[in-house]
């Protein structure tokens, strides 16, 4: 019963040292010049391969939303492990949770990670998107309006 026990309190020790000794992180999110300080700026992370574009916010990671303030919002984003990410934003207006479309085109700002423009040759996609976190970091997103 004693070796039962010494054995119970070794686990426990090696259990509580693995789950704080992983390494976390926080991304912090600016987004400036939005075209006004109308609705909410959504934030959403993603961490997969393929997982954007993400038109219907299906496949994120992590999503939040932020007020605006003299057209500029900003998010932080806590506890990341070390990994690859790529961020989507959506300057939502009308504070409905959707990019609300014209004939084709967004009628609200949207932008990603590592992108300035968007068209039918700079389409959306994880692989251009992602940067890695191994530090904790911040990020410039700018919105594009069509």
């Amino acid at each position: 019963m004693k070796n039962l026990f010494i054995y119970f309190i070794a686990f426990l020790s090696i259990s509580f040292k693995a789950k704080h000794t992983t390494e976390v992180f926080s991304i912090t999110i600016n987004v400036n010049n939005l075209r006004n300080s109308k609705g909410v700026v959504q934030f959403s992370i993603y961490n997969k391969e393929g997982s954007i574009p993400d038109e219907k916010y299906k496949n994120y990671y992590l999503i939040g939303t932020a007020h605006i303030s003299n057209k500029t919002a900003t998010i932080t984003f806590d506890n990341l492990p070390k990994g690859w990410y790529a961020i989507n934003i959506l300057h939502d207006e009308n504070e409905n949770g959707k990019i609300d479309k014209g004939f084709i085109l967004p009628k609200e700002g949207i932008g990603f990670s590592n992108y300035t423009t968007i068209g039918l040759t700079n389409r959306p996609k994880f692989s251009k998107a992602k940067f890695e976190v191994s530090s904790n970091i911040n990020k410039e997103i700018k919105a594009i309006y069509f």
